[in-house]
């Protein structure tokens, strides 16, 4: 058998088929060919941006039994796995940390796998044969490292032994306990929570706002406009917002992956005044984007967060992760959750003091989730 590893510079240069195959039906939304395609193709990931297309691919006797998205970075910007003190560690020490090798979901902290393998292959031993190659890609090129970001569980081990650093995160998730109905959601809360919960519902409801869901192939056409200036409403409030998709990039959603999208919109007498971007796929919804037109008392809450809780329980998803930070989810019954990165360091001493550091940061992380835990929104 002859097995082939090469770096691909564009996802169009892989067959759709071929690499769907890999991600499958259960597989993130979030590595769907479409997807990563229209973020090239709209010019919202490229080489110009700080994100240059290095996709891993392995290949037996011409065919694709792994693969994984992974980016040839110059900056740490639209990660949220926070390397920046490393960068300026490195600095200091006169070392060079960009460019570096990225294995991920560009602009993305959802979690699920990020080394791609076939199905009708065994996982594990082509698992640690790309993790192999990682490592070699950082090495034979000269670069200062390669981080494999909100990975799956399976993928912790293979590139452990592949000399990659465990890196521990906290995001909030919550978990449908075979809800029936959303009633029994809110019955499942602490009573501090639930009647809080009642609240801000009614505060929305008493300014006359109105939530809809669309989702898929439903999705009105016209609504994709407005859902862009939704998404740039709030990049343009905060300071530290960063524009990283455009018009084009909503287009292309538009045009080819209506099928894994979940919008949330609030209207007020037929004005759209505030929506969520969702993403569903296998029994998850993914919250990535948030805005309002009108500052309204508690809409934020009750489109990001319970919209999307009803809309779960009545579609029978079974997890909703609603993006990174914020403990106002955990008040709410998401509860915390560990996520998990892998990070190759190529200069021996780096590594080292990287190693230290994470070790302390790891129990602190344990530590924080067995904290929130003890502390949730939900009855025990």
């Amino acid at each position: 058998m002859s097995t082939e590893i090469a770096l691909v510079h564009r996802i169009a240069e892989i067959e759709r088929a071929e690499w769907d195959a890999l991600v499958g039906p259960d597989g993130s939304p979030f590595l769907e060919w479409d997807w990563l395609d229209a973020l090239e193709q709209s010019g919202c990931v490229t080489a110009k941006r700080g994100w240059a297309p290095h996709h891993l691919t392995v290949r037996e006797n011409g065919g694709l039994i792994a693969a994984a998205a992974m980016y040839l970075k110059g900056h740490s910007q639209g990660e949220f796995v926070f390397d920046h003190t490393w960068a300026e560690a490195a600095e200091r020490a006169g070392l060079s940390y960009y460019p570096k090798l990225l294995v991920a979901v560009p602009l993305t902290p959802a979690t699920g796998r990020r080394i791609l393998t076939h199905p009708e292959r065994p996982r594990a031993p082509l698992l640690e044969l790309a993790a192999g190659a990682l490592r070699d890609a950082c090495r034979s090129n000269e670069i200062s490292s390669v981080h494999v970001t909100f990975c799956a569980d399976d993928e912790i081990a293979p590139l452990r032994a592949a000399g990659f650093l465990h890196r521990q995160g906290v995001q909030y998730h919550w978990r449908n306990r075979d809800y029936g109905s959303f009633d029994d959601y809110l019955a499942a809360l602490r009573s501090k929570r639930r009647t809080q919960v009642r609240r801000e519902l009614r505060d929305v409801a008493e300014q006359g706002v109105a939530i809809t869901v669309h989702e898929g192939e439903a999705i009105p056409d016209d609504l994709f406009e407005p859902m862009y200036r939704i998404y740039l409403s709030t990049i343009e409030k905060l300071y530290w917002g960063r524009q990283y998709l455009n018009q084009r990039f909503f287009d292309e959603l538009r045009r080819r992956w209506k099928r894994n999208l979940c919008f949330v919109v609030a209207r007020r007498q037929d004005e759209i005044v505030g929506a969520a971007i969702n993403v569903q796929k296998a029994g998850a919804l993914y919250g990535r984007y948030w805005g309002c037109f009108r500052e309204l008392r508690s809409m934020h809450f009750a489109v990001c967060y319970y919209a999307g809780i009803e809309h779960c329980i009545a579609r029978g998803l079974q997890r909703f992760e609603p993006g990174a930070g914020g403990d106002y989810k955990h008040w709410r019954g998401f509860d915390a959750a560990a996520t998990h990165s892998l990070h190759y360091l190529a200069h021996p001493g780096f590594a080292q003091a990287v190693s230290d550091f994470l070790a302390r940061e790891r129990t602190y992380i344990d530590e924080v989730i067995a904290g929130l835990h003890e502390r949730s929104a939900l009855k025990q």
